[in-house]
């Protein structure tokens, strides 16, 4: 297998950034403009939550005259934020925002736009990215020091033998999150046929408040609890958890409170209008979260149901317009506001029927993310120890099948 050598970044591929545009430039409607936070969103496989956009004549000028990001470029977040790239897919069209984004294009042949971003987002990448960054309190990658950069590179084949291992994993991953989307798509789609759209006027009106509990238990620093799995508003968002912090009891924040237990759903009370609700499946253990949730533990319905009756778009608009606050507070809702929602009972059948169709849906939602933290697990694992040429990936296989065509 071939050996590792250092070279410069800069003499593997173009380092710049794109011509400035100004706020008074942005239009209604157009071609999409990206800024930091919406390259991470792409990064993170989520939809623009802001749109901006610039004239197409103004992005066919800039085009013509300079060129602009094509399949293949990649993106890196420089400001705030840094060191999030994004890799261009066909037939994208957009234009960035000069100053928040660098731009690396025109790879050479000895560098694939693949391995350079899984060296980005690897330790070896994140501590070269360190280094060269400059401020404190608004950190920012500048383009020379981008170019100052020495990388280790294996052969370009075992370059694509590491980025096909690791993208393999990844595109696992993004498969069960999308499954998982659209899991949770068909039983909102259901929910609104059979709850919503069908609804009889003889259906018993009911109050949230008299089918859940909210707010059951709560704890307190007991010397007999010695450890705790905490979960923060900031680290649930539209029924994902990114990871629970394993904190001494000691040393636990005043806000870990809330006892949750399996299928309890979680509702943010602050800022209610950012999603962060879930609906907690971890049965053989009791999770304790933050009192910036309103913990729900449905007696007598299923969980499912009210956790997609709080969790469509209309739900989470009326929940942040009745939400207390001022222009200097965060909006925040009390249990009392989610207690008072009606919701008109369906017949018993029709309840039952939803919750064999839902329960089914989440026990595959629940599964797919086991298998979405143990891939997680392996792509971090493998990861570092591949960008430093620990683990070595056998590649020979990868040039006979492009010879072959294979």
């Amino acid at each position: 297998m071939g050996e590792w050598k250092e070279k410069p970044l800069c003499e593997l591929v173009d380092i710049g950034s794109s011509k400035r545009i100004f706020y008074k430039e942005y239009v209604p409607v157009g071609v999409p403009f990206y800024r930091s936070k919406e390259v991470i969103e792409k990064h993170n496989g989520k939809a623009i939550s802001t749109e901006l956009h610039i004239s197409i004549e103004k992005y066919d000028d800039i085009k013509k005259k300079f060129g602009v990001p094509v399949e293949g470029d990649m993106l890196l977040t420089s400001v705030g934020t840094l060191g999030i790239p994004y890799i261009v897919q066909k037939d994208e069209k957009f234009y960035f925002k000069d100053g928040n984004l660098t731009w690396f294009r025109n790879f050479n042949e000895n560098l694939l736009n693949q391995f350079l971003y899984y060296w980005i987002i690897s330790p070896v990448g994140k501590g070269e990215l360190d280094m060269v960054s400059i401020g404190s309190t608004q950190p920012a990658l500048t383009i020379i020091g981008l170019k100052s950069i020495d990388i280790n590179l294996p052969p370009l084949p075992e370059q694509k033998a590491i980025a096909s291992v690791l993208s393999s994993l990844d595109d696992k991953i993004d498969l069960l999150h999308r499954q998982n989307k659209t899991l949770e798509a068909l039983a909102e789609t259901l929910f609104r046929q059979w709850f919503v759209e069908e609804a009889q006027e003889d259906w018993e009106p009911v109050k949230i408040g008299d089918l859940v509990k909210t707010n059951m238990s709560s704890i307190t620093k007991d010397a007999t609890l010695k450890t705790i799995r905490y979960l923060d508003t900031g680290s649930l968002t539209e029924g994902r958890i990114e990871g629970f912090q394993e904190i001494d009891i000691t040393d636990a924040p005043s806000r870990a409170r809330r006892i949750v237990k399996h299928n309890d759903v979680l509702i943010s009370t602050v800022r209610p209008n950012q999603k962060h609700y879930g609906i907690i499946k971890y049965p053989e253990e009791d999770i304790i979260v933050s009192t910036g949730f309103c913990v729900i533990t449905c007696e007598k319905i299923n969980p499912h149901i009210i956790y997609i009756f709080l969790t469509t778009e209309k739900m989470t608009e009326y929940l942040h317009s009745i939400a207390e606050g001022s222009t200097s507070t965060y909006p925040s809702l009390k249990p009392s506001d989610i207690e008072r929602l009606e919701f008109k009972l369906p017949p018993k059948e029709r309840l039952e029927a939803f919750s064999v169709f839902a329960d089914n849906a989440w026990n595959k939602i629940e599964y797919n993310y086991i298998q979405i933290r143990t891939l997680e697990k392996l792509r971090d694992t493998l990861l570092p120890k591949m960008m430093s040429g620990e683990v070595r990936v056998e590649y020979e296989g990868v040039l006979q099948s492009e010879r072959t065509g294979q």
